[in-house]
């Protein structure tokens, strides 16, 4: 049986009890996410909701999923609107929660009690963790030869990591394709930091711009394809990062006490300001999800992370239109010139 769910959560708990979890945000923008999105207006969601909710409801209707966990507290307020649509259509619904204040009782309670309901121990739990925390080992090397050695593309590690939310829903092959992609990796040589860039009618030998991306996933669709075409690549994925689990904590709820996504912007920035100096960051793309209550974050964001900063916004699962793509290149050009 499959089991969905509306953001990271400890996907643990699922593995152990030899179920297929399915995060729904890869597989609602994976498929049609533009005809999804409409379909969801069309039955009746407004068109100031964000699309990421209107695709995971289409998502669970065109798909074998019976079961959900939304993620009620530590992610977006509409989850609770649609857990009572799922289950108007006899979806059955299990709610998690991250406690706001980063209790460590709260959470731990939460988990046991997510144990409880799939019937599953805490060694079952224990077994599952080392075996996805190997897994996890792996794309922390991945990330470091994004940043260190630049053999892996913004693009790749943004894959990658992202889909570390549920590992596709099965760890076992995950593991052996990205084992494979860690030895072509091995044989490539080191991307050089200066390029030459045609603008136009002149081109100009330039060192790439080295961006950190911070935020939720982008639904726009070429954003990762666009940018290394102007001189630049996003070697911070922040959100996506922080789905691998980094930080390899031995004690489960220790884990997800290190996962910065659901609790507090202080948190996030801790996390942001170590990375950025670690990989000498130059400009910060900060996204926006239209209609998404994270985009006042962006008002401490922008005061505390001292460098050139840019909050590009998507709504529809759509390619990048001429003005996003017209202000990421005043970006970069900005960049260029403060160097």
């Amino acid at each position: 049986m499959r089991v969905g769910f509306t953001t990271s959560f400890p996907v643990e708990v699922i593995f152990a009890a030899g179920k297929t979890p399915v995060d729904l945000n890869n597989i609602f923008i994976s498929g049609s996410p533009l005809r999804m999105v409409q379909d969801a207006e069309a039955a009746g969601f407004p068109r100031n909701i964000c699309s990421w909710i209107k695709g995971i409801y289409e998502t669970v209707l065109e798909s074998d999923i019976r079961t959900v966990i939304g993620v009620v507290q530590g992610d977006c307020s509409n989850t609770h609107s649609l857990m009572s649509l799922l289950q108007d259509r006899d979806i059955e619904v299990i709610p998690f929660s991250f406690p706001y204040n980063k209790e460590r009782e709260s959470l731990k309670r939460e988990i046991d009690t997510l144990c409880e309901r799939f019937g599953v121990s805490k060694k079952q739990v224990s077994e599952i963790k080392i075996e996805l925390d190997r897994i996890r080992a792996k794309l922390v090397e991945l990330d470091r030869l994004t940043y260190e050695k630049r053999t892996v593309t913004g693009g790749e590690n943004h894959l990658w990591l992202v889909s570390s939310s549920d590992f596709n829903g099965d760890f076992v092959r995950y593991e052996r394709e990205l084992d494979s992609l860690l030895r072509e990796v091995g044989e490539r040589e080191q991307r050089q930091e200066k390029q030459t860039v045609q603008v136009q009618n002149w081109s100009s030998t330039r060192r790439e711009i080295r961006l950190a991306y911070i935020g939720v996933p982008p639904i726009i669709t070429d954003l990762y394809d666009f940018l290394p075409g102007q001189g630049a690549d996003i070697i911070f994925n922040e959100v996506q990062r922080q789905f691998a689990m980094p930080y390899l904590k031995e004690d489960l709820v220790d884990q997800y006490l290190a996962f910065t996504y659901p609790y507090t912007v202080f948190d996030r920035l801790a996390d942001i300001g170590e990375e950025v100096r670690r990989r000498q960051i130059d400009g910060i793309l900060s996204y926006s999800q239209a209609f998404c209550h994270r985009q006042i974050d962006n008002i401490l964001l922008k005061k505390y992370l001292r460098l050139p900063f840019l909050t590009i916004e998507g709504d529809q699962p759509t390619e990048l239109d001429e003005r996003t793509k017209l202000r990421l290149e005043s970006f970069l050009d900005v960049i260029r010139f403060s160097r």
